[in-house]
């Protein structure tokens, strides 16, 4: 069995192009990407100890090979505090784990002053598994026609992969599919990932199930959302973490035109307006 370490590591060698590491890219090879020996000759180590780390046989590289694996693998600034991440969550694993919980879902009254102060702004808190915990009347005017607050308890992963609106909502459904999955599995932590997956992902099927080990950043992107309304929203996303004991976010999301600005404005009113009742 493998661990997160290992598949981001094996992951990112496979998508990895030798001729823009100076490799002979005419080679006769088996499948894309790098072969487990250049990666290992790149990195100082040996392939059987590369081998190792893929496979989850190795759970406690030292911090100076997690330094020379990110340098062999090209990895950016975040990819690289992700990589000391894996290493130390895949270490962790091994001493065991308390039993799989749910995540707190109580929002600190601090933080509910600041959505009032963002008002009428469109802005919400939610944790790692997706659960909208609150959120402006500006985020619920917006998002009122598309389906993600009719449940009790709302969430945001299980609205992209189970809603029959969603893939309709949201144009790019794959950027955010990847991105609420990377996101669930981050944490807050293993307990709850494992709580919130042991039924859902017989619900989510396929699409979920295939994102889960995949372990690589999802690259941020504006948001673009086909209203039921008929008018098409583009948003750009500010996400701030709260503090760690929370393990929550505040995501604002700022409209990233001015005709998106204008349709949020009419959707704010329109929620103001009393609702017609028949006598």
């Amino acid at each position: 069995m493998g661990t997160p370490l290992g598949d981001f590591v094996r992951a990112k060698r496979d998508i990895l192009r030798p001729e823009d590491l100076g490799l002979a890219a005419h080679q006769r090879r088996r499948a894309p990407g790098l072969r487990r020996s250049e990666l290992a000759t790149r990195a100082g180590i040996s392939v059987e100890y590369l081998t190792r780390i893929e496979q989850g046989r190795d759970h406690n590289p030292s911090r100076s090979v997690v330094n020379a694996l990110a340098g062999a693998l090209q990895l950016d600034a975040a990819e690289r505090t992700h990589l000391g991440y894996l290493a130390k969550i895949s270490g962790d694993a091994c001493a065991g784990h308390a039993r799989p919980a749910p995540p707190e879902r109580t929002v600190r009254p601090a933080v509910v002053r600041i959505l009032g102060l963002l008002e009428p702004g469109v802005a919400f808190v939610t944790n790692r598994i997706g659960d909208i915990l609150a959120h402006t009347d500006g985020f619920a005017a917006v998002m009122r026609d598309t389906g993600l607050l009719d449940a009790d308890e709302p969430n945001l992963t299980r609205y992209v992969f189970t809603h029959p609106r969603a893939r309709t909502t949201l144009v790019d459904w794959d950027q955010i599919a990847d991105e609420q999955v990377f996101n669930v599995w981050l944490g807050p932590s293993t307990e709850t990932f494992e709580w919130f997956t042991a039924d859902f992902v017989a619900v989510a099927g396929a699409e979920f199930t295939r994102r889960l080990h995949r372990h690589i950043p999802p690259a941020r992107a504006p948001l673009t959302m086909a209203h039921p309304q008929g008018d098409q929203l583009r948003w750009n996303r500010e996400v701030l973490e709260l503090p760690a004991v929370d393990a929550q976010q505040l995501i604002v999301l700022l409209p990233a035109d001015e005709a998106t600005a204008a349709s949020a404005s009419r959707l704010y009113q329109r929620s103001l307006r009393p609702a017609l009742r028949a006598v």
